[in-house]
């Protein structure tokens, strides 16, 4: 046999293996939560003030703590409670696209504070009810759920610590975990030492401090003590991220 013909048969059976090897199968992230954790599109920043708009809820920034092997789809919604979330038929395009060995990521409590009845649960009684819910509607998808507690808002006392807006929303979501043994990720804690630490001065770094005449929307600037700028958004993400490394979820071989 000629060596160019020995060489292109080679070339040709090298070929028809790659056709039986195995691509490694994407991951799918679905997350549903509120503006903390929902994306900002383009449309947003410009009517905020501008493309530069620096808004960011942190599941926006998480992609880049994942592999490529990792397919996020954020349905987080600004403004949104457990309640209102499922009320507006924002969750059934969700659960009807969740499938097995999916992963969801579930974070309310923000709003669920709020006082009007299209949004307000009570921590230990509707919210973590609602909660529930999604957790065992996701796990009959035979996808797997898991839990964050809400971000910490930047509120410091007089005597310069961090103060708890929270009530019993966050150990409603910590309570509900260990009764279901479902997976959680305590952001409330972990955004809390990082906002601690940062002080009150250094914390405004991470949250939505816009000075003075830098959007002409916002003559005198914004000071948000709660929504993320991309600093905090993304240190947010980190911190989810380390958060799935410590529970040991088989999502962690994802992270790069």
């Amino acid at each position: 046999m000629k060596p160019n013909r020995t060489i292109s048969l080679i070339l040709l059976l090298s070929l028809t293996l790659l056709c039986f090897v195995r691509q490694p199968q994407k991951v799918t992230v679905w997350s549903i939560g509120d503006s903390t954790m929902c994306d900002f599109d383009l449309k947003y920043l410009i009517k905020s003030g501008g493309a530069d708009y620096p808004v960011r809820g942190w599941m926006q920034m998480m992609p880049q703590f994942f592999t490529d092997q990792v397919i996020v789809h954020n349905a987080a919604r600004s403004g949104r409670s457990s309640k209102s979330f499922r009320d507006e038929g924002l969750w059934k395009p969700v659960i009807d696209n969740v499938k097995p060995g999916d992963y969801v990521f579930i974070m309310f409590g923000g709003n669920d504070q709020k006082p009007d009845s299209a949004r307000h649960t009570e921590p230990r009684t509707g919210f973590k009810q609602n909660m529930l819910a999604y957790v065992n509607e996701v796990k009959a998808k035979g996808a797997y759920p898991i839990l964050f507690t809400s971000i910490v808002r930047r509120e410091f006392g007089k005597d310069g610590k961090l103060v708890d807006t929270y009530g019993d929303y966050v150990p409603a979501v910590r309570d509900l975990a260990k009764e279901t043994n479902t997976p959680m990720v305590d952001l409330y804690k972990k955004t809390w030492n990082l906002v601690e630490s940062a002080g009150p001065e250094g914390s405004k770094k991470l949250f939505l401090y816009i000075e003075k005449g830098r959007y002409a929307t916002l003559p005198d600037g914004k000071q948000d003590n709660s929504h993320l700028c991309i600093l905090g958004a993304t240190k947010v993400a980190g911190l989810a991220a380390e958060g799935l490394k410590e529970i040991k979820s088989p999502l962690a071989k994802y992270l790069k």
